[in-house]
């Protein structure tokens, strides 16, 4: 299950291909912030959420199967965690973590288990 965490949900409307980057990011409690970049490598797909002055200027990862919706339209991505589990996720750092193979486990077991709650 834990590879399910990096693959976008078939019903997220996301298609293949599109840029996400600028994207307007929306958490279930509320905006996080915009896209900064994003992966569209099998089995490590995901989007860098660049959160500007609500955590302080912090980059959240954030796997695509955390990505509920796409709305190419308004270019907005919902995800289906709270303002609190994204704030509360591993710490990432582009320079160092894009690419880690340990910090992607880290971040999958996370947010597949550690904020489902299931």
């Amino acid at each position: 299950m834990a590879n399910d965490v990096w693959g976008y949900q078939a019903n997220s409307g996301y298609q293949a291909g599109t840029d996400l980057a600028g994207y307007k990011v929306e958490a279930t409690d509320g905006h996080i912030g915009k896209v900064d970049k994003h992966s569209e490598d099998v089995d490590a797909q995901y989007i860098v959420v660049d959160t500007g002055p609500w955590i302080f200027g912090k980059h959240v990862l954030l796997p695509a199967g955390t990505i509920t919706s796409v709305d190419t339209a308004n270019q907005t991505v919902q995800v289906g965690r709270t303002k609190d589990e994204i704030k509360n996720s591993p710490e990432f750092d582009k320079d160092q973590h894009t690419g880690d193979a340990d910090y992607h486990q880290q971040v999958g077991t996370y947010y597949d288990n550690g904020t489902r709650g299931v």
